[in-house]
């Protein structure tokens, strides 16, 4: 999608459909909506469609004008912001994905979307962009009679250079639909072979160093962890490293991106039941993840060594796969009892994690759609973030309210250690039904050792159940905003 810039006053731009927020001043119960602009000429042309009652400035209702009085728009869409007291960027960029998806579903190829005034202006166009680019994406690749609905070019109309602001939500926009485009594809056509494959073809693209091995690698690195959970399948497993060495950049600190990378999870022996297994595509959106972060972080150039390690393999069942009972060694030395082979997603990660910190990296994230124990805990809202150092949450935490994404801090009492000792090796792999994304959190602690390292858990939002205004059916692309404003904020 072409992104453009246009300073001239809303009701002077040429468009096919201007989009303007409505926002509701209302106290409590009561309504009194207005157009969230200074230009007096979309006042006046929202005035009788607001004092009728049909634009309320209801949080993401649409009202769509044509032939709008006093504007060279050919249409005028009105998108509800909700209360003027509560409404943010991050509720913009929801509203922006809501005018993409009304807009295309009507035949529209472009529009131009006004910055409100009562949002600073910079914060507001990478909002309206990155949210017009999650309302873009389709997830429906493989349908016959697709049909050809989409945005191609939206311009961002504001006063003052925002052109650096535009290009850069860009870049996080395109990256955040290249996770979403790695999820949604089916396992036979995902394999970790091919997102090794693709992993390198994007890293040649935008000047990434990019390697990736496979099962001779692994044991070689002995990764005993990682291979215990490949050697179910008849898909060779990828082991996928990406650099992103500025010059320039200091030895110290490098920041590791741990991403876990399972094609297709049925469970190995453990197996999971039938009902809802397709789903289990998306166990690699961590993986994703990391990679899509690496694309945005290598065009937006922070001046910071960042290392991906994605481990990536089929969990499957066969007369080759490990078994409930087995011990294995990981590659850090520690011995685990597998208790469960569902539980596989901490030992690719457990391995990966050992192998950033030898690589150099001083501080880690991982992230993993890991437990549906973080969904009983959450649900599909918020993702689980678990930390072993207060600093790094906090710098974290930051990030994550400039980048709008929803999580929660859960704990690492040192309590929960108990639910993963072993009576035959060090640890366990499973510590059981309760704080079940709490257990396996403590095991991945077990190989960040002391390193600062947060674990991101987004099992229950790395997919979207149900279509929103602002979002299609599937995969979201969680968690790239924030790891991508956390390494340019590790750079600062």
């Amino acid at each position: 999608m072409k992104t453009n810039l246009n300073s001239a006053n809303p009701s002077a731009v040429e468009t096919e459909c201007l989009a303007v927020v409505v926002l509701d001043r209302g106290e409590k119960d009561k309504t009194d909506a207005f157009a969230d602009s200074s230009d007096a000429a979309v006042q006046a042309a929202t005035k009788d469609v607001i004092a009728s009652g049909e634009a309320t400035g209801k949080p993401l209702e649409t009202t769509l004008l044509h032939h709008p009085a006093g504007l060279k728009a050919k249409r005028l869409l009105l998108v509800g912001g909700g209360k003027a007291a509560k409404f943010s960027a991050a509720d913009l960029r929801k509203l922006a994905g809501a005018a993409v998806r009304t807009l295309k579903s009507r035949g529209l190829r472009s529009f131009a979307f006004a910055v409100p005034q009562s949002l600073n202006a910079e914060e507001a166009a990478k909002s309206i962009v990155e949210g017009a680019f999650v309302g873009n994406f389709e997830p429906d690749y493989y349908k016959s009679d697709r049909k050809d609905q989409k945005i191609d070019e939206l311009t961002v109309v504001a006063k003052g250079d925002l052109q650096k602001a535009i290009d850069e939500a860009r870049i996080i926009g395109e990256s955040q639909n290249f996770v979403r485009d790695l999820v949604n594809e089916p396992s036979n056509r995902m394999t970790p072979t091919i997102l090794g494959e693709r992993a390198k073809k994007m890293a040649q693209e935008v000047g990434l160093k990019c390697e990736v091995y496979s099962t001779d690698k692994i044991k070689e690195l002995k990764m005993g962890a990682f291979w215990s959970v490949a050697q179910g399948s008849d898909e060779p497993p990828a082991l996928i490293i990406l650099k992103y060495e500025p010059a320039g950049a200091p030895e110290k600190p490098m920041l590791g991106l741990i991403g876990k990378g399972i094609t297709f999870d049925t469970g190995g022996i453990s197996i999971k039941p039938a009902d809802g297994m397709e789903k289990m595509k998306y166990d690699m959106a961590g993986g994703a993840t990391m990679i899509g972060a690496m694309r945005a972080i290598a065009l937006l150039k922070p001046r910071v060594k960042i290392t991906a390690i994605i481990c990536a393999t089929e969990n499957m069942p066969s007369g080759k796969a490990q078994k409930p009972g087995d011990v294995q060694i990981a590659m850090s030395g520690k011995s685990i009892e597998i208790i469960n082979t569902d539980a596989e997603g901490r030992l690719v990660l457990a391995d990966g994690l050992h192998y950033a910190k030898q690589l150099g990296c001083t501080h880690l994230v991982d992230a993993a759609t890991l437990t549906g124990a973080v969904v009983v805990a959450l649900g599909y809202v918020n993702a689980g973030l678990f930390a072993n150092d207060d600093k790094m949450y906090e710098r974290f935490q930051t990030a994550l309210n400039k980048a709008g994404e929803k999580m929660w801090r859960m704990p690492l009492d040192e309590e929960y250690k108990e639910s993963i000792k072993s009576t035959i090796a060090d640890i366990v792999n499973s510590g059981g039904r309760w704080g079940g994304s709490v257990t396996a959190a403590m095991f991945l602690k077990e190989f960040a050792e002391d390193t600062p390292w947060i674990h991101l858990d987004i099992a229950g939002t790395a997919w979207t159940e149900e279509a929103k205004p602002w979002i299609a059916k599937g995969p979201s692309g969680i968690a790239l905003r924030s790891l991508v404003e956390f390494a340019r904020n590790f750079a600062g």
